[in-house]
């Protein structure tokens, strides 16, 4: 998934709703400032953000993702194949083994579709370079460890999170993390907000 498309959607996804900026801002708890440097981006917002501007204007995440303007209908079951997954890092550098948006990592969703979810599960592969950006949003966060090793930083505390590891926490705390060792980290990562995403 090329990024460029994301903050494209963004965009047009306001303009379809005659929303402005600052109602947009408003609604997903972010600056007008903030949301018009995403929209005249070409990298993709965090993860996280993207939850925010979703839920601000009333559509599933995924709908970032998808290369047509729109998904079909929600429903109430969302069965996703792997090769079905939506990434996102930027089409040419994932092709080249080397995607990762400009947070240190790469994204793929686990499912779409589902009308009137409360949580978003991901699969998220870390770079060394992760903990350069921490992260805060509203709700909690579930990781489970697929491979590698996650140093991850909460609380002003560091803690090792290896293979079969999970962590559950308060996302609304500034949180952040990297991939030490040899091996990029994966992990299963499931935002879920109070407010339906």
């Amino acid at each position: 998934m090329d990024e460029r498309l994301i903050v494209k959607k963004i965009k047009e996804m306001r303009l379809s709703r005659n929303m402005s900026l600052e109602k947009l801002a408003e609604l997903a708890g972010l600056t007008k400032g903030y949301l018009s440097r995403i929209e005249n981006s070409t990298n993709s917002p965090p993860v996280s953000t993207l939850a925010k501007i979703s839920k601000a204007l009333n559509l599933d995440i995924t709908e970032f993702f998808s290369n047509n303007l729109s998904l079909p209908q929600p429903v109430d079951i969302s069965i996703t194949k792997k090769n079905e997954r939506l990434k996102v890092g930027g089409n040419e550098r994932l092709r080249a083994g080397q995607g990762e948006t400009p947070y240190g990592y790469i994204y793929e969703a686990l499912a779409y579709r589902m009308a009137g979810k409360n949580m978003e599960p991901f699969t998220i592969t870390l770079s060394d370079q992760s903990s350069n950006v921490e992260f805060q949003h509203e709700g909690e966060e579930f990781l489970y460890i697929l491979e590698g090793t996650v140093e991850f930083f909460y609380k002003g505390k560091t803690y090792i999170l290896e293979k079969g590891d999970s962590i559950y926490f308060n996302s609304g705390i500034p949180h952040s993390g990297r991939s030490i060792g040899n091996k990029k980290a994966k992990f299963l990562c499931i935002i879920y907000s109070y407010k339906r995403i």
